[in-house]
């Protein structure tokens, strides 16, 4: 029986989320013909963790659903194990870039990736703990249902599955590698107060996220696409699309990989940093491998401490961060772009050593771009007053320190990516036993 791994990483209290998200595993298993393994990464405090712990002890028993809730000190240990089987190079920096102090979108990710190869999963889909499911006659609406219908499969099986096709004849043979949608709702990104305040200030700070050579009215479509999911319309009917994935139409909260990608390249590194989880969406695309975007959108709530004290100075930091980052990953995207099919061996297979070549020699991109937005960054922030100005007063200071960091975590992606494919084949060997202790 096929295994796919269902990950909810989680940070912060979501005791109302874990049922939910166990509903949707309960709905894949008797739905298709695969065994769910749903895997609860918990790196929140040990007072929230006992309430997941209960939360996870009160969901009833379903056939072909496995559950494991593993703290960060299973997850370490499972990571050590793993590590020293597979001999890579500096394994104590490894070890921190797979299960870093702080925040990490990607890391949290890039764990799930590994426990899932050593569970045998042949697939991840990923869920967050601040979203919920929409319903429809009473009943929740589960992305899952896209996901085991079309991932792993030759796209030409995919076809009947789906409502629309636009995939390119010549693509036919290859597999449907990401599957997925976005959100209703707020926005995915907290900054919607920005464009409340002043929607000329929100313009110019968003913009920032577009390539250093876009055109004017490139930066408004980015800024007018940017964060906003699926909009507010309420899911009413099944609609799904196989071809080229619009990436712009998906959200990492609601997503799943076939393991023949996650198990060859991971995923960014680089903590307290927003959007540095989606460099796969980029790369399927960009490879032409196939995709089904669907419109089983998941709602996107915020965690009330995101916006206010030192909650609003983490986050708007995290904010910092993924534009700085714009300054690594456009010249890899380009590469990637202009590469397209090559980056594919004869087996529909990413070549690695060229995602891994294109990373590090972004490292020596001129900081200037990166200088200017944060000029940007602190004249605007003023400009809003209150909250943002203190803010702006905040970043100062660290100017020099997150320009450092933007860099070394571009550098870091690098060495993971090298070290990635021994830690797969070591993560399968290893098991779980070590992490179900």
């Amino acid at each position: 029986m096929r295994r796919v791994c269902l990950t909810l990483p989680t940070n912060r209290e979501c005791v109302a989320t874990i049922p939910a998200v166990h509903g949707e595993a309960v709905y894949g298993a008797e739905t298709f013909d695969v065994e769910v393994h749903l895997l609860i990464l918990d790196s929140s405090d040990e007072a929230t963790f006992a309430l997941h712990a209960k939360a996870v002890a009160g969901l009833p028993a379903a056939a072909n659903v496995v559950v494991h809730h593993v703290d960060e000190e299973r997850q370490r240990a499972f990571l050590r194990q793993v590590i020293q089987r597979s001999g890579v190079v500096e394994p104590e920096l490894v070890l921190d870039l797979m299960l870093p102090d702080a925040v990490s979108y990607g890391a949290c990710t890039n764990r799930a990736f590994l426990i899932a190869g050593a569970l045998g999963c042949q697939a991840v889909l990923r869920r967050d703990s601040d979203s919920d499911y929409q319903v429809l006659d009473g009943e929740p609406v589960f992305p899952v249902h896209h996901e085991l219908l079309s991932l792993g499969k030759r796209a030409a099986e995919a076809v009947p599955g789906v409502t629309d096709v636009e995939l390119e004849p010549a693509l036919a043979e290859r597999p449907v590698s990401l599957v997925g949608s976005s959100f209703i709702g707020e926005l995915s990104v907290d900054i919607g107060e920005i464009r409340e305040l002043d929607p000329a200030v929100y313009y110019e700070v968003v913009g920032l996220w577009a390539d250093a050579g876009a055109s004017e009215e490139e930066r408004r479509e980015l800024v007018d696409d940017s964060f906003v999911g699926s909009g507010t319309e309420p899911f009413s009917a099944d609609r799904s699309t196989l071809g080229s994935p619009d990436i712009w139409r998906l959200d990492m909260c609601n997503i799943g990989f076939d393991h023949e990608v996650y198990e060859r390249v991971p995923l960014p590194p680089a903590t307290a940093t927003i959007g540095s989880d989606y460099f796969l969406l980029h790369l399927i695309r960009d490879a032409a491998l196939p995709g089904v975007v669907h419109n089983r959108n998941i709602v996107n709530h915020y965690t009330p401490e995101r916006r206010t004290g030192p909650g609003f100075t983490a986050y708007q930091l995290r904010f910092t961060k993924f534009l700085l980052s714009m300054l690594y990953f456009y010249p890899v995207y380009h590469d990637m772009e202009a590469a397209g099919g090559l980056l594919l061996d004869e087996q529909h297979h990413v070549r690695v050593a060229a995602i891994a070549g294109s990373v590090r020699r972004s490292a020596g991109a001129d900081r200037a771009e990166n200088i200017r937005r944060l000029d940007v960054l602190d004249r605007s922030y003023r400009q809003l007053g209150g909250k943002y100005a203190e803010f702006a007063d905040h970043l100062r200071p660290l100017r020099e320190r997150l320009l450092d960091e933007a860099q070394a975590d571009i550098e870091y992606f690098a060495l993971l990516i090298d070290a990635w494919g021994p830690l797969v084949q070591a993560s399968k060997a290893v098991g779980t036993d070590q992490l179900l202790r």
